[in-house]
């Protein structure tokens, strides 16, 4: 018997607040929508972010952690817009730190953690939240930070010591997750974005692949109001007056969300290249992790 949609448990790991928005947004609201239960974790609160609203220019100048906690402010705002209520910092709020671009030597930034710390925080959180499909970044971040690239490390490696009881039993019972998505990009689409002088050769073209390669596409075009939405309550991040966001909110196509599923059985899909529409396809049920 197929599960009920209020028995999937989705869970997301992103490196900052707005990269929920920007990359998972429409797919975050449809299951939430749906009645699934949708967790996301954010491994910092974007302390070294580029300020592009000039009446927010001073948050850094009296606090050094002014802008991560207006940031906190600003994804509790996109949390209640896309329906998500679970959210956890990545080892606590303030745990870890913004890295920067290129990364910071502070100890204190994501891209310097304790790659032991960071997996037991992780892996206390899958526990807890036992989902069976889990979404990070590729290996390369998307577009190379240095956090997305921490934040795929972290999650991988967490995967294998959440479901082995022996691993740290004190962090909760062991649970195996069914299957994990990198988000990716279709190569056709950026492609069309540079044609259109949408992106330039100097821009972070973030890392794409040709339409073979994704395995699940969400469509999420009935969300794009809520995505963007969601985004515009990162006026510290986002410029949706100008510059490629107030470009991509105007295009339906901004929330078709494209995936790589990277452990676990592809479920049935469709169309020429056999994608999935459902990223919980194939998920026959809650999966325990057995003694051994």
């Amino acid at each position: 018997m197929r599960d009920r949609m209020d028995d999937r448990r989705l869970l997301l790991v992103h490196a900052h607040p707005d990269d929920e928005s920007s990359m998972t947004g429409a797919t975050m609201t449809r299951y939430a929508g749906q009645g699934a239960t949708v967790v996301l974790v954010t491994c910092t609160r974007g302390e070294l972010g580029e300020i592009v609203a000039p009446d927010l220019a001073g948050l850094r100048k009296v606090d050094p952690d002014g802008l991560g906690v207006h940031r906190e402010t600003e994804l509790g705002e996109a949390l209640a817009v896309l329906g998500t209520t679970r959210h956890h910092w990545l080892g606590g709020r303030g745990r870890w730190r913004d890295s920067g671009m290129p990364a910071s030597e502070d100890p204190a930034a994501f891209a310097c953690a304790d790659p032991g710390e960071a997996v037991r925080a992780m892996v206390e959180i899958l526990r807890a939240e036992r989902p069976q499909v889990v979404v990070t970044y590729d290996a390369h971040g998307g577009y190379g930070h240095p956090d997305h690239i921490q934040a795929n490390r972290v999650t991988m490696a967490a995967l294998d010591p959440a479901a082995d009881p022996r691993f740290e039993p004190e962090l909760g019972a062991p649970w195996q997750v069914a299957k994990v998505y990198w988000m990716t990009f279709s190569r056709k689409m950026i492609q069309a974005a540079v044609d259109a002088g949408i992106l330039s050769p100097t821009d972070l073209v973030p890392h794409s692949l040709p339409d073979e390669e994704i395995t699940a596409v969400v469509d999420g075009r009935a969300y794009l109001d809520a995505k963007v939405k969601a985004l515009r309550a990162y006026r510290s991040q986002v410029d949706l007056r100008s510059g490629v966001f107030a470009f991509l909110i105007t295009v339906p196509e901004f929330a078709v969300e494209s995936y790589v599923l990277v452990r676990g059985e592809r479920g049935p899909g469709s169309g020429p290249h056999n994608w999935e529409d459902d990223l919980f396809a194939g998920v026959a049920g809650p999966r325990v992790a057995g003694p051994g």
